[in-house]
């Protein structure tokens, strides 16, 4: 069973606040269920259609501070699009970022825990991805992980070199997830993961899910989540990740 993308996966010290961020930033409603765990969803969509992938901040004691394997690239129109949405994110508490980038067609910011992400200048790729163009991730071997994460999810692999990686779903809505090689690629705990879940949404879907992401490669791992519905994996590189399955 293939499994599909749930949500992008934020840890933070303040769920509430950093939820508003994206909020206002994506133009997505924003809700609060339960203490510690802030949901922003795309306004007028619901799972499983694959252009309602949402944002999930979940609050933790002590998030990493420090730069992630993982960051999500936002989408504009036009260059004024793009000015403009620069502003009015400073204005929400974003500030320019430093990572030794020196690209022109993307804008880096930090949100307001420090999360950098990257504000695209328009591309024709992205123009119908809605205001997530990418998840982007830095990896060693952009090949294998568009070989794990292309079965995992059944989703359409795009573009694949040596140094790059393209995917996304194969109904060609929503995001595309990216993968980067990157030297020198640090090992810490990540701020920033992807939840998948199985449709339909069952015990038995996610024990199918997670036997066949087993087999492709994932392995468990131990985050000090307890005794929790989901189930916590690695993918090959190590990049941790979540199955999703009924509270």
């Amino acid at each position: 069973m293939a499994l599909q993308l749930f949500e992008v996966n934020f840890k933070a010290r303040d769920d509430s606040a950093l939820g508003r961020f994206w909020a206002e930033a994506l133009g997505w409603s924003v809700s609060s269920e339960e203490p510690g765990a802030t949901s922003v969803k795309p306004v007028g969509s619901a799972w499983p259609d694959p252009a309602a992938v949402r944002v999930e901040v979940i609050a933790v004691p002590d998030p990493e501070t420090v730069n992630d394997r993982a960051h999500l690239e936002l989408a504009t129109t036009s260059a004024a699009h793009h000015a403009e949405l620069v502003v009015r994110l400073k204005e929400l508490g974003a500030t320019p970022a430093e990572v030794g980038q020196g690209d022109p067609a993307r804008t880096v910011l930090a949100g307001p825990e420090g999360n950098v992400f990257c504000v695209l200048q328009p591309r024709q790729i992205y123009r119908d991805t809605g205001p997530i163009a990418a998840v982007v991730v830095d990896c060693a071997d952009p090949r294998a992980m568009a070989r794990f994460w292309g079965e995992a999810m059944d989703w359409t692999v795009h573009e694949v070199t040596d140094d790059h990686a393209v995917l996304r779903s194969a109904k060609g809505v929503g995001p595309y997830l990216e993968f980067l090689r990157t030297p020198h690629l640090k090992d810490r705990r990540h701020r920033l993961h992807l939840d998948l879940a199985p449709y339909p949404f069952d015990s038995d879907g996610q024990a199918a899910g997670v036997a066949r992401l087993e087999a492709l490669g994932a392995t468990p791992a131990d985050v000090g989540q307890g005794d929790v519905p989901w189930k916590v994996l690695a993918d090959p590189e190590g990049n941790e990740f979540c199955v999703l399955g009924p509270a």
